[in-house]
């Protein structure tokens, strides 16, 4: 049986906040009976964007993470509640607008806070995948239809072919270690959870300082090299998808002109500045010609 799948294009969000705005537009003030009730005017929204700002200027990424409900396949939510939650045949998660009236206490259910409190109708309420449209025949959900940067594509497969296009495009789920199994996919979750190391090579010539295009810069971890790469135009270079996990990481730059190293712990993406290289020695010379 072909069930419903989002998955989200990590880096394409721009934080336009279009899908929100559809989703409020749908609900707010709008009874969807057996679907939904209609949502707050004023509080929290079932679609939120997450921000992470890493490094620090000019290497700075800005990386926005739309966050909703997972619509779990072994959902805790649905185990605390009882029958005030059931999910369909085609995977979508419904909290019963009646049966769930008055259960606050369903919010702690969610290890993802994908569920909000409805003051104004007093129930719990999430995304519901927009399934009163589906039903209708629409084959997206409003978040899509709003959004201008294709961040969002629902797909409708069976079980074993949404596994097996995760596994071909590197989806990834939100916290994989709870084993709710999420129907909510990430094509660049890394972009997300890893960070970077960078930096800026320069050299001085005769007393004018350079950047330096093309010198050689090596990542290494415990004596073990990771990876190089070489700078670019600007003197810029930069390694990706590292585990900020408070690890020492070294940089060494080599080139015709000198080389320079530097360590740094990595625990958030950390831009190291200026690198300038020298010869061995050179330093000890200019001191001893200002002399």
């Amino acid at each position: 049986m072909s069930k419903w799948n989002l998955i989200i294009n990590v880096g394409r969000c721009e934080n336009c906040y279009n899908c929100v705005i559809a989703d409020r537009d749908e609900h707010v003030g709008n009874d969807f009976p057996g679907y939904s009730a209609p949502a707050a005017a004023v509080g929290e929204s079932t679609i939120r964007i997450l921000r992470r700002a890493q490094g620090s200027v000019p290497m700075v990424e800005t990386t926005y993470l739309p966050v909703m409900c997972n619509h779990c396949d072994d959902a805790p939510c649905m185990q605390y509640a009882g029958d005030a939650i059931r999910k369909r045949d085609d995977g979508i998660v419904i909290i019963d607008p009646e049966k769930a009236r008055g259960r606050k206490d369903i919010l702690g259910s969610c290890p993802y806070r994908a569920i909000v409190w409805n003051e104004e109708q007093q129930v719990p309420q999430t995304w519901i995948f927009d399934v009163h449209l589906l039903d209708q025949g629409w084959q997206q959900p409003r978040c899509q239809q709003s959004c201008p940067t294709e961040v969002f594509e629902a797909v409708k497969l069976s079980d074993t072919a949404m596994e097996r296009m995760a596994a071909t495009e590197g989806l990834k789920v939100q916290k994989p270690e709870l084993g709710t199994k999420p129907r909510v996919w990430y094509r660049g979750l890394e972009r997300w959870e890893t960070c970077f190391i960078g930096g800026s090579v320069s050299v001085d010539i005769a007393g004018a300082v350079e950047c330096l295009e093309g010198a050689e810069v090596t990542l290494s971890q415990r004596g073990k090299v990771l990876t190089k790469t070489v700078t670019d135009g600007f003197g810029d270079f930069r390694f990706d998808n590292l585990a900020g996990d408070g690890g020492t990481y070294r940089v060494e730059v080599s080139h015709a002109h000198g080389s320079v190293w530097r360590d740094c712990v990595l625990s958030e993406s950390v831009y190291l500045g200026e690198l300038r290289v020298a010869r061995p020695g050179a330093a000890d010379a200019r001191r001893d010609a200002d002399a």
